[in-house]
């Protein structure tokens, strides 16, 4: 065989060599942020109650803000984030405003963000009233109204919606945690969830 035979064999027993860089695939996690306004904290307690199940959306999401973490000022870039509670004080509503102008979607998350619920219940009382009830006829020892480092109440406590643009309504008191499980998993496959018959006012 002649050595330019040889040379033709031998290249086409070779295996072809991949000159290529390897490719890596960057699947990018929802940065997702909780807060809590004027509200018991109970939404964020059935959110854990999810118990194991959380650990299905634990490894796609990045927890950037919010009580269950100790970060102190709201991010920027926010994916989603669940509001729980009403709009009470002056504080509520520029947290809400900065939290809009922040977040890619906003939840109303239980029923004191989307109706006011609970706290709303003052609303039929004076503001004077109020304070001097809690800080001055309930109190034992030092009764007075606080001046210094207690936010300004509103004239009424008032949905979220009613000072920002909310995307997804999840009500209930709490929403219960299939209902919440069933809405996360749905903003991170990129939908609007749909939840018709899972979760109602009280709840």
């Amino acid at each position: 065989m002649s050595d330019d035979k040889k040379k033709k064999a031998q290249k086409e027993a070779s295996p072809p060599v991949d000159t290529k860089e390897p490719t890596v695939t960057v699947t990018k996690k929802v940065r997702i942020a909780t807060t809590w306004l004027d509200g018991c904290s109970g939404c964020h307690m059935s959110f854990l109650d999810l118990d194991q199940r959380l650990l299905d959306v634990a490894g796609r999401i990045e927890l950037v803000y919010g009580p269950l973490v100790d970060f102190k000022e709201f991010p920027e870039g926010v994916d989603v984030t669940l509001v729980e509670g009403a709009v009470s004080s002056d504080e509520d509503e520029e947290k809400i405003k900065l939290i809009r102008n922040r977040s890619y979607l906003v939840v109303s998350f239980g029923d004191c963000a989307v109706t006011a619920n609970v706290p709303a219940m003052r609303n039929q009382f004076k503001i004077e009233d109020i304070m001097k009830r809690g800080y001055v006829e309930n109190a034992t020892f030092h009764q007075a109204i606080p001046t210094v480092e207690v936010p300004h109440l509103l004239k009424k406590a008032r949905p979220v919606h009613e000072f920002i643009n909310v995307d997804v309504f999840l009500p209930g008191c709490p929403p219960p945690p299939d209902a919440i499980l069933f809405a996360v998993s749905e903003l991170l496959e990129g939908r609007i969830p749909d939840l018709s018959g899972r979760t109602r006012f009280g709840a």
